[in-house]
């Protein structure tokens, strides 16, 4: 049991201000203490700093307490309070410009968590020197900042493989003939989304592959229809190398065609359905697309395009003389050559000025690639899986590639409503829920009422990805559905990097979490150089889904076998991965760096808030300043100086933003990413745009 005074000693080689800058600020406790998840600044109280800081696990049990940060003599002492628990650390600190000798008492720890309560003065000691150790790599820049698992240990990785897809039940054990079949079946496709459905037809011909508004379709209709597709589309001229464009919404028509595709070895540029038309046609040239598949309700945005170009209806039969995927499926052709090399799929990444870029996406490779996410996301064979991600998304991508690997039966609705996604697991008692970060929010923002009507009790995994997800989301979902979220961090170039674990994200609600198996991450410096940990750089990400690059653009920055992901980030004291945004949204301010997400996250936290974003502009005075662009909920009285006493109170002066605009709603991607590059104009004026909507400045 630990007692209930006692003192830590270290003596660090650094000298004394440094370690008393990093200890005046907040956000060195996290990065440097492990089992402290978030250190948040909250309204100052009696003339002192108020943290709100967030101790423990979900297994030990999460404490949030506030604490305030008093200092004592300049340089020298300062004092960590809780009163509330009548708990509280005095720090000394005695030294040069050279060493530092810091002197830690603390008084009633164990009031802080019954774990620490548990422990022996021995434990603590030693964790508060580790904590304070970490200071020391800080100022002298020790290369720590890298998380690996199994990237460097291949004999481990492999045996990490062979555990998880047997515990998943993705390699059969019970039917060796059976397996042995699935597997010759997956060489001959390749283990993609072909040699899912075809494998998947081998062991389970009549078990439903995908839902959708049309009906249930087989694993065993899925390979037939395919495979008579392809033929068809084989017969019409297309062939190996080639490359078709689909501009399609979540149906049986775009998987069918993704798949037939890929049987023929053609590749497949995914099409932004909110894309316009000119980007559309700089996409057909750019690609040098031989054909498109397209829903009907898109017709009007490619009714230019050359008419030498071929096109297919994936839904719909409004066009007369326009084969449908029916026509084709129906032809009766059986027959093609197959490809030494299946198809691969180009992902748009998302630009918010002049024509994304196309990436080409790597197949999977063997069952490494299922092992790595079945390593951080417990799914299981034979499950339920609903995506309303859209699937030309990466994420709604990825999770349909790995449907096929544990023969879930997709549910596939065309568009999403946040109502509609409850009913839908209800009805299907859904297990696996795959989303991007905006669905969680408008799920959020049901009325508890509505949200009571649909038994989501068959949720065990509600997995989220493509842009950060903010903490105090995180809390709200969690406590109304429980601890089933999955923050998944990640991009078009690197596939994933990072999974946060319910675990992760009740420790540290804003974490990006820590890298699946098979994946390295590292925070590299200018020098591309790890950096301490603790310490901001850029996020590189090495594993075996890294891209095969541009269609017609440089790829990103390279190192040591690593991409750049072109966000800054920081690894904490507990090995997660935090990012602190993109590159290029931090700004320097009056000579400081400033990020926006640190205003964002604690703006969200407002219960006046529906949605904000926070951008940098050009100012004069300072070079750059912030810019808040706040969505109210509705009735909620909030006003400018509201918005900028609150900030002022929590994070630094610059992080203030001088100019608050209030709009009618955020400007948003086709996967509810929220488009920065729209909210601020030339010289830091609002922009207007018709997704925007009606704009009250400084209201």
């Amino acid at each position: 049991m630990v007692t209930d005074v006692f003192d830590v000693t270290a003596e660090l080689p650094i000298p004394r201000q440094s370690v008393w800058e990093l200890l005046r600020e907040p956000q060195t406790f996290p990065r440097v203490f492990s089992g402290i998840g978030a250190c948040d600044p909250v309204e100052p109280a009696g003339g002192h700093t108020m943290l709100r800081i967030r101790l423990g696990s979900l297994d030990s049990g999460i404490r949030v307490h506030l604490v305030q940060l008093r200092i004592r003599r300049w340089f020298e002492s300062l004092e960590l309070v809780c009163p509330a628990q009548g708990s509280f650390a005095s720090v000394q600190l005695l030294g040069d410009e050279k060493r530092t000798r810091v002197v830690v008492t603390l008084f009633a720890p164990g009031r802080m968590h019954p774990a620490v309560e548990q422990a022996t003065n021995a434990v603590i000691v030693a964790w508060v020197e580790r904590g304070l150790r970490r200071l020391t790599d800080l100022v002298r820049g020790a290369p720590t900042s890298v998380l690996v698992n199994g990237e460097n240990a291949p004999l481990r990785r492999r045996a990490e493989i062979v555990r998880h897809v047997v515990g998943a039940g993705v390699v059969p054990t019970t039917r060796p003939d059976l397996g042995i079949k699935q597997l010759r079946t997956l060489t001959a496709w390749g283990f993609n989304l072909a040699g899912g459905y075809a494998a998947g037809a081998i062991a389970e011909p009549g078990r439903t592959a995908l839902i959708d508004a049309e009906g249930a379709l087989s694993y065993g209709e899925m390979h037939r229809r395919t495979t008579a597709i392809a033929a068809a589309l084989s017969e019409r001229g297309l062939r190996a190398g080639d490359a078709v464009g689909l501009l399609a919404r979540n149906h049986r028509g775009m998987v069918e065609t993704m798949v037939a595709t890929g049987k023929l070895g053609i590749d497949v540029a995914l099409i932004n359905t909110g894309l316009p038309a000119r980007q559309i046609e700089d996409v057909v040239q750019r690609d040098k697309l031989s054909a498109l598949f397209v829903d009907d309700e898109f017709d009007p945005l490619v009714r230019y395009l050359h008419s030498d170009l071929p096109r297919f209806s994936t839904r719909g039969a409004a066009f007369p003389g326009r084969p449908t995927l029916d026509d084709l499926a129906d032809t009766g052709h059986s027959r093609f050559r197959r490809p030494a090399n299946p198809g691969k799929f180009i992902v748009l990444t998302s630009g918010t000025s002049g024509t994304p870029k196309g990436a080409r996406r790597p197949q999977p490779k063997g069952f490494s690639t299922i092992a790595a996410l079945l390593s951080r996301i417990p799914l299981h064979m034979g499950e339920t899986m609903l995506i309303p991600a859209p699937l030309f998304h990466t994420w709604g991508l990825a999770a349909l590639q790995l449907s096929t690997a544990l023969r879930a039966t997709v549910v596939l609705p065309s568009q999403f409503d946040a109502e509609e996604c409850l009913r839908l697991v209800a009805e299907h008692r859904v297990r696996t829920l795959i989303v991007v970060p905006i669905m969680v929010h408008r799920i959020l923002e049901l009325p508890k009422q509505v949200r009571a009507r649909y038994d989501t009790s068959s949720l065990r995994v509600v997995a989220s990805c493509g842009a950060p997800l903010a903490a105090s989301t995180v809390l709200d979902f969690m406590d109304a559905f429980g601890e089933i979220l999955y923050n998944v961090y990640g991009s078009t170039e690197v596939s994933w990097a990072t999974v946060a674990d319910p675990a992760d994200l009740a420790a540290a609600p804003a974490t990006a979490g820590r890298p699946p198996l098979g994946t390295r991450v590292a925070v590299l410096g200018p020098d591309h150089r790890p950096v301490p940990v603790g310490a901001t750089g850029h996020v590189f990400v090495g594993n075996h889904m890294l891209f095969d690059g541009y269609v017609n653009a440089a790829p990103p920055e390279e190192a040591d076998g690593m991409l750049d992901t072109g966000d800054l980030g920081y690894v904490d004291a507990s090995g997660r991965l935090h990012i602190a945004g993109r590159d290029d949204e931090m700004i320097i301010s009056g000579g400081e760096n400033v990020f926006p997400r640190p205003v964002e996250e604690a703006l969200s936290y407002l219960p006046q808030v529906r949605e904000v974003a926070v951008v940098g502009v050009p100012d004069r005075e300072y070079g750059q300043r912030l810019a808040a662009f706040v969505v109210k909920k509705e009735g909620a009285g909030l006003d400018s100086e509201m918005v900028r006493t609150y900030i002022r109170n929590r994070l630094s002066r610059f992080s203030v933003p001088r100019d608050v605009t209030f709009l009618n709603a955020l400007p948003r991607g086709d996967t509810g990413k929220i488009l920065k590059r729209m909210l601020a104009g030339p010289g830091g004026e609002p922009a207007q745009h018709p997704i925007i909507g009606t704009i009250a400045p400084n209201s």
